[in-house]
């Protein structure tokens, strides 16, 4: 297993140890975030996502221990790969069984090192814990579909409003698939330029045109053997639809300027925000190429579908950007969390990132409040409000389906315990929810 696009964490206070691992580790191909205290490292943990994290046991604020046991109780926690001298290696065993990944003792060999570091990052790629894109039941569902898929070669289409997460539902595919060892192209399709689309997708040989000084290998090659992810693939020219047509039915493509053939060997995924079949009634788009690529189609819900995902989200972004921004705000106010579960949402999950982030940069107080999340409601001189006043009967209907859903998550989805929880008859719940439109725990007991 390679190393390569790896987001890997060093906690290391030995400037030449540290050094050495970094300067290994990227030749490697890894992307190497290097901490040499422990409060350094907890505020980059927090905002980044390493798929490993190597840490010296002993450190110059904190000790291993300390360090493994706060990061441990993060969402998706990271396989940690410990350091220590012999002396601490039944410390180092003890963090094994709480839940670590790894251990070498210094001094260690390389290869060693690299190998104990290439078999967590497998393990930990295929082995995520349920319900990591979303506690709705919705999410849920695309998550379910994504680990069924996940050992096929099949194409995968996904569908949704823009900002609904498709990427990160493509990455997460990539990353429990048995291709997770290998890299993952991302394409935005309508970012790039007309007249550059063909040589950036399949590359081009030396003097295929005016500039082309070089081969250039384009995007369906450097894909390897790990996943070509094509975003707003509506936007290809039709001519550029016919070539990668070709491609996945030949497998194979060729160079801009080139005569021979090269293996596809990569699984492609593509995603739209664009009703598809109306492109092909409108001679927009191929229906042969819709057919190849919606070989197993997969909907993303709007954010505003699974209102359960919303605080949850709300939480991981704001952990992401107080740490980038070193914030001293603690946290959102209720009402804040509130007026989150009746916006809309018209921009999705990208919609609820932006605004959290602008909160937290812009908030003077120690809590973000509705208005810093919503400045475009805030109360004018003249007090007119810009959102409109719910009416006593929406309002309720908003209050009693957050607490039903609160007390079915507090009871692990068991309808008669989430009844006692709220002071009603198991029949009355069951009766509310059918009304609110809120999915059945388990009828079980």
């Amino acid at each position: 297993m390679s190393l390569e696009g790896r987001v890997i964490g060093l906690i290391e206070d030995d400037p030449i140890m540290g050094e050495s691992l970094v300067q290994s580790l990227t030749l490697e191909g890894a992307y190497v975030d290097w901490w040499q205290s422990g409060s350094e490292a907890i505020r980059g943990l927090k905002a980044t996502s390493p798929d490993l994290v190597v840490c010296d046991i002993r450190l110059p604020d904190t000790t291993g221990d300390r360090l493994f046991s706060e990061i441990a109780q993060t969402r998706s926690a990271p396989p940690f790969l410990f350091m220590t001298a012999f002396g601490d290696i039944d410390e180092a065993v003890r963090l094994m069984r709480a839940g670590a990944g790894d251990y070498v003792a210094k001094p260690f060999d390389l290869e060693t090192f690299m190998d104990r570091a290439r078999s967590l990052i497998r393990a930990w790629s295929q082995v995520r814990p349920e319900g990591t894109l979303g506690a709705s039941e919705a999410m849920k569902r695309v998550e379910q579909m994504l680990r069924r898929v996940a050992p096929l070669t099949s194409p995968v289409l996904l569908t949704g409003e823009t900002g609904v997460g498709k990427e990160v539902c493509a990455r997460f595919l990539h990353g429990i698939s048995p291709r997770a060892d290998r890299p993952i192209i991302a394409v935005n399709c309508a970012a790039l330029p007309t007249d550059l689309m063909e040589s950036e997708l399949f590359g081009h040989e030396r003097g295929a045109f005016t500039g082309a000084h070089a081969q250039h290998k384009g995007y369906a090659e450097r894909a390897g053997g790990g996943m070509l992810f094509l975003d707003e693939i509506a936007e290809l020219p039709l001519p550029l639809q016919a070539k990668l047509l070709r491609l996945i039915e030949e497998r194979a493509f060729t160079r801009v300027g080139g005569e021979r053939k090269i293996p596809f060997k990569a699984r492609l995924v593509c995603a739209t925000n664009c009703d598809l079949h109306a492109a092909v009634r409108d001679g927009r788009f191929r229906l042969d190429l819709l057919h190849r690529i919606n070989t197993v189609s997969i909907e993303i819900p709007a954010l505003r579908q699974r209102p359960e995902d919303i605080p949850t989200l709300m939480e991981l972004f704001f952990d992401q950007f107080s740490a980038e921004l070193n914030s001293d705000v603690r946290g959102f106010a209720s009402l804040t969390i509130d007026a989150a579960l009746e916006h809309s949402w018209p921009g999705n999950v990208r919609e609820l990132r932006n605004r959290v982030e602008r909160a937290l940069a812009l908030s003077y107080g120690q809590w973000i409040m509705p208005t810093d999340l919503f400045p475009e409601q805030a109360t004018g001189r003249d007090g007119e409000t810009v959102a409109p006043l719910a009416t006593l009967s929406e309002a309720r209907e908003v209050a009693e389906r957050r607490q039903i859903q609160r007390a079915l998550r507090e009871s692990a989805g068991r309808v008669t315990r989430a009844a006692e929880l709220l002071g009603i008859s198991r029949t009355t719940l069951w009766e509310k929810m059918r009304r609110l439109g809120i999915g059945s725990g388990d009828e079980e007991e």
